[in-house]
This record gives C-alpha cells, sequence and structure tokens, in this order.
C-alpha cells in the first residue's frame, strides 16, 4: 500500500508524463498481482475433512430412511453430498474390526495384503503421501494403529485417544507437537464433543497450505452411555427391534463365545426388552455425535475457504444389535460390514446417490485423486469420483470379505453367499428380495448354479489377494452352540450403571 505524502511535490512536464506512466504501470502490476493471487486461490489444491465414526450401522441415519432416528446434521450432509449406499469394510484378521478397518483406510491395501499390520512397513500412508504434495495433516480423536505409524503419518494432533475403546466420559488423550506426544491427560467431558471441540480450534485457525483435518471419533462404539438427555429421548419412545432379531444365533460361526467381548454385551437368549434399551443408547449416542457434526459444518461455513473443501462422512464399518442373534461387528453379515459413506465438495451433485459396490478403502485412492496427489493404480481399490461425475455406474462387480479363518463371503448385485470353512456350512441369500439375509437359499436345487457361480468368484477373489484359507475341511467342527454354558463377562470400561443394568 503506497503511504501519503507528507509535503507536496513539483514536477516539470517531463516528469508528469513520466510518472502517470508509472502509476499507469504500477496499476497494471498491482491488478496483475490481484489476478495471480485469485488465480493461485482457485489453484489451490482442496481442503479434505475426514469425519469417521466408529461401529455406526449404515441404517442409522434419517436420510437413509430410518424415521426412527434424528440426525438432521447428517441428513443436511445427504442432502447437500452424494452418497454411497453400498459400502463395506473388507473384513478383519481379528476381533478388533476397526484395526483392519482403519489398515486398509491409511494403506489402501486390503488387510490380506498385509504382512504387517501394525507398522504397515514400506507403505506410505494416506496423510504421509498428502504431506509430501504440501498438504498439512492434522489428527483428531481415536488412532488405534499404534504410536509408530500415528507419528509418521501426521505432523500435528490434538486430542489424539491411543486406544480401540474407552468409557466415553474419560478418555485418555494426548497432542502431537513436533513429531511427539505430548500433553498426556485424562480428559472428562464427552468424546464426541472433546473431538469436535479440537476439530473446531484447527478449523478456526488461518490455514496457509491445504490441509487434510481427520476426526475420528469413539461414538457411537459401545460403552453406550450417551448423555442422559439424548438416551432418555429414546427410552421415551424405543425404537422397534430389527426385522432380523433373533435371541440366538442359530449356529456356531467360529466368533461366538463370551470370551469375545461385543458378544457379552447381553445374555443369551438375547431378551427383546433389553436390546430395544441398548438400542435407545445406541441411537443416543448417534444423535448427539450428529449434533458434534453440526458443530464442525458450521465452523466450515465460517471459513474462506469452504467452497474449496471436501467433507467425507463415512465409519470404519457397522455392528449387530440383536441381528442375527449377535451384538458385535464379528461377522459378514450386510449389518456388521456396511458403512455410511456421504462425500460433499467442489463439484459434487447435491442430493444424488449410488448403489455401486465399494470399500471404505477405496477413499485413499480417491481423496489422493482429489488433492491432485499422483499414485500407483491400485488392483484392488478405486477412485470414486468417476461415479458422482456420472462417467461411471461402477468400479467392481462383486466385492469379498473375510474374517480370519472362520468366515469369507463374496457378493454381487443381485447375490451374496458366506462359506464358514471349519464347519462346512454355507449360507446364500438374494439381497435383492431379502436384504436383511434372513431366508438360506444354499442347498436347494434351484439355486445350485448361482451357489456353484459365486463360489468360484469367490476363489478368483482368493487367488487375487493371496488368500490360502480353503474353503471345506474333512473335519468339521459341530455346527451347534450350547449356550447353556455362556456367562457375561464384563469389561473394565463399562460405568456401572450399564453394568447393572445388563450384566446378570
Amino acid at each position: 500500500m503506497l503511504e501519503p505524502l507528507s509535503h507536496p511535490i513539483h514536477y516539470s512536464p517531463y516528469f508528469k508524463i513520466k510518472n502517470s506512466l508509472s502509476l499507469i504501470l504500477v496499476g497494471v502490476l498491482g491488478l496483475t498481482a490481484l489476478f495471480v493471487q485469485q488465480s493461485s486461490a482457485l489453484a489451490r489444491p482442496p481442503n479434505i475433512i475426514f469425519l469417521f465414526a466408529d461401529d455406526q450401522q449404515e441404517t442409522t441415519i434419517s436420510a437413509f430412511g430410518n424415521p426412527h432416528i434424528e440426525t438432521p446434521h447428517l441428513d443436511r450432509l445427504v442432502e447437500s453430498g452424494f452418497s454411497f449406499r453400498q459400502t463395506y469394510c473388507g473384513g478383519s484378521y481379528s476381533g478388533a474390526v476397526c484395526v483392519a478397518s482403519r489398515s486398509m483406510l491409511m494403506t489402501g491395501r486390503h488387510w490380506m495384503q498385509l504382512e504387517d499390520t501394525q507398522r504397515w512397513t514400506g507403505l506410505s500412508t494416506l496423510p504421509e503421501l498428502l504431506s509430501g504434495q504440501g498438504y498439512r495433516s492434522h489428527i483428531v480423536g481415536k488412532w488405534h494403529n499404534g504410536g509408530h505409524t500415528l507419528l509418521r503419518s501426521f505432523q500435528s494432533g490434538r486430542s489424539v485417544f491411543l486406544g480401540g475403546m474407552t468409557n466415553h466420559l474419560d478418555v485418555p488423550l494426548a497432542d502431537i507437537e513436533g513429531g511427539a506426544l505430548t500433553n498426556r491427560r485424562v480428559a472428562h467431558g464427552f468424546s464426541s464433543t472433546l473431538f469436535a471441540d479440537a476439530a473446531i480450534d484447527f478449523l478456526e485457525q488461518p490455514q496457509t497450505e491445504p490441509f487434510f483435518l481427520y476426526v475420528a471419533f469413539t461414538a457411537p462404539h459401545d460403552t453406550r452411555n450417551p448423555p442422559l438427555a439424548y438416551r432418555e429421548k429414546y427410552y421415551r419412545q424405543l425404537p422397534p427391534l430389527p426385522a432380523n432379531f433373533l435371541p440366538l444365533h442359530p449356529f456356531d460361526n467360529g466368533l461366538l463365545s463370551p470370551r469375545m467381548r461385543d458378544e457379552s454385551l447381553a445374555p443369551w437368549p438375547r431378551p427383546k426388552a433389553m436390546i430395544q434399551q441398548q438400542m435407545a443408547e445406541y441411537y443416543g449416542l448417534i444423535t448427539h455425535l450428529d449434533e458434534q457434526v453440526g458443530r464442525i459444518l458450521a465452523a466450515i461455513e465460517q471459513r474462506s475457504d469452504r467452497d474449496n473443501t471436501y467433507i467425507i462422512y463415512t465409519a470404519d464399518h457397522g455392528l449387530s444389535l440383536g441381528q442375527h442373534g449377535l451384538m458385535g461387528k464379528q461377522s459378514l453379515y450386510e449389518h456388521s460390514m456396511k458403512s455410511p459413506l456421504i462425500i460433499c465438495g467442489p463439484k459434487v451433485p447435491a442430493g444424488q446417490s449410488s448403489s455401486a459396490l465399494t470399500y471404505v478403502h477405496d477413499l485413499h485412492p480417491t481423496i489422493l485423486k482429489l488433492a491432485g496427489v499422483q499414485q500407483t493404480p491400485a488392483v484392488h481399490t478405486a477412485d470414486l469420483a468417476p461415479i458422482w461425475e456420472g462417467h461411471q455406474q461402477s468400479v467392481r462387480e462383486s466385492v469379498f470379505m473375510g474374517f480370519s479363518g472362520k468366515i469369507r463371503s463374496i457378493r454381487d448385485e443381485r447375490w451374496k453367499l458366506l462359506v464358514y470353512p471349519e464347519i462346512n456350512h454355507t449360507q446364500l441369500f438374494d439381497l435383492q428380495q431379502d436384504p436383511l439375509e434372513t431366508v438360506n437359499l444354499a442347498g436347494q436345487p434351484d439355486t445350485a448354479a448361482i451357489t456353484s457361480r459365486m463360489l468360484t468368484l469367490m476363489q478368483q477373489w482368493q487367488q487375487s489377494l493371496g488368500d490360502r484359507q480353503v474353503l471345506h475341511t474333512d473335519n468339521p467342527k459341530p455346527k451347534a452352540v450350547d449356550y447353556s454354558t455362556f456367562q457375561q463377562r464384563r469389561d473394565r470400561w463399562q460405568p456401572d450403571w450399564i453394568y447393572h443394568k445388563y450384566y446378570r
């Protein structure tokens, strides 16, 4: 900016002409600089804000057709963005499904392709790749994949929780500063609020470079202890039981045991009234989470670069709450493996959706492409942008899922096959007619050809992923489960009121 002169200067006509030309030149240069600044702002890579829920069923968003839950802010994302309605976790190598899901997201590899599932040796993580191209990578919330991968993935972080689960009211947190974990503490606010606070603090600061803000909530993962007002809201009008509720799972899927912590959250057989109470608390967690998402969206709206920002909302996987007699995510049924996925941002069409078969870890190449980061084309992941851009209808014809050595699953647009190798059991579901997976069509003469085709497709996926799990055994284990021997095992995270209410 030119400062005003303190006294007048008198010029000869020659100098007046020269000075006028100079002022014109200065003006032209100033306008040029302004245009360059504007062009630079427009050309700047987009910000990417990743909102990650923990254990959220795909069906628990009101805009997706659930009239029994209130999610006004997620509904707004659905209305302003593009929804993928058939998004899956690829399964897991252990009962801690979120570890496998987050490993796949961060590396872009199926868990069967990860030789080192804790350190991801030789692989660059998603935020590392973004940081290498000028992004600031910042984490808030849950990280369940170890300190080594955390510190090499993110440049900074606030209110980071290293672990799998915790009481939402007593969350051990730390910050990342200077490449180290600092300010370790136990925070006594509610987890979703704490993480939203930290995300908003970041968004209220001016950022001189594009950023990747990763906000990983611990809700609606149990412990299912939402703030009192949010659970009481659903106690007053209890959600209905799921249509595929069962008191007991009808056979041993290899994962049924009181030692499987999730399955011990309710007694056997599952009492209907108790399941509805837990659903009320689960819905309360989601409505409270939705409110925190709304606060983050409001902070984004205040930013001058809001129109150059992508917002992604998804979850690591789903959950069972009485469906098929189960209480966790340790299965390959739809309710446990499907996740909500919504993407909003520049040129993303509003209020549209796709039923294309996708994975949560497809977001790895999708985000890199949005950021303009060059990458080696992946074999088993896909950039999802061509779907919302209308260039293609799908990115794959089937999705394959595996759970340790216990279960394998394959689904195409219509059919889903599940194989339980330890007991030589097979399930075949027609998802067009039976989306809740209640009628097993395996073993029927008129579906033999379909079963055979799906089994061949499963084996092709196994070969491409290097999965050596055999699908049949000569010495199968019994299918029956003796539930009379099962006793609930309380874990250390459950508050006393939950223990007294649900543990017998």
